[in-house]
């Protein structure tokens, strides 16, 4: 994606940081007829120095027959995101915009179907996003577990390429960064505040 060098996130741990927090991501692959898109959540680990995904789709979604070992995908990670009034600048001669954050991970993907390393992704997602239904889980016959195991098929990929953008005003006043923050911030809708926390984190990490 374009990135201006204002608005590139340099340190992995940041844009780890904004991946766990928003693992519900848009996974991107080549299909015969062009990209295909799943929207999906998505678990993220590093091991061994290395940014690692996980997750799983239907066996009904042809999306997992375009993961090919050989072939890039990609996932996009997004978050908050506001519209930017000119109103909240020094100067009259100004434009619209708009404030978001995203990271970008791109990699080949290797395809799980056996229950083993499937039952594993699947106990990593629902301690991730919902631990307290681990036991009516294990409590559920063995032969539905089984069954609904055999509807899925899961993925991982091994970030090859990572790329950050942060979109939040580094290229205004600090004065305009400060209207726009508080602006933002003040609103009930949690998409819009949402941008004004990012802002207000991403001014709370520069260095002293």
């Amino acid at each position: 994606m374009y990135i201006p060098e204002f608005n590139r996130v340099r340190d992995n741990a940041v844009a780890l940081g904004f991946m766990k927090a928003n693992p519900f991501a848009i996974l991107v692959s080549t299909a015969d007829t062009g990209p295909f898109a799943t929207h999906v959540p998505i678990l993220v680990r590093e091991a061994e120095e290395q940014i690692v995904l996980r997750g799983h789709v239907a066996k009904a979604n042809p999306h997992w027959q375009w993961m090919k070992p050989e072939q890039e995908c990609l996932a996009i990670f997004h978050g908050a995101h506001a519209y930017i009034s000119p109103s909240l600048y020094e100067s009259r001669e100004s434009v619209p915009t708009w404030n978001y954050a995203a990271v970008h991970v791109y990699g080949k993907a290797r395809l799980v179907f056996e229950p083993e390393p499937l039952l594993d992704i699947l106990h990593d997602s629902i301690e991730m996003f919902d631990a307290s239904y681990q036991k009516q889980w294990s409590s559920l016959r063995e032969e539905y577990r089984a069954r609904m195991l055999s509807h899925i098929v899961g993925f991982e990929i091994v970030a090859e390429r990572l790329e950050g953008k942060f979109k939040l005003s580094q290229n205004r006043t600090k004065t305009e960064q400060s209207r726009v923050r508080d602006a933002l911030s003040s609103s009930a809708d949690t998409a819009i505040s949402g941008v004004g926390k990012l802002m207000a984190g991403l001014r709370s990490n520069r260095p002293k």
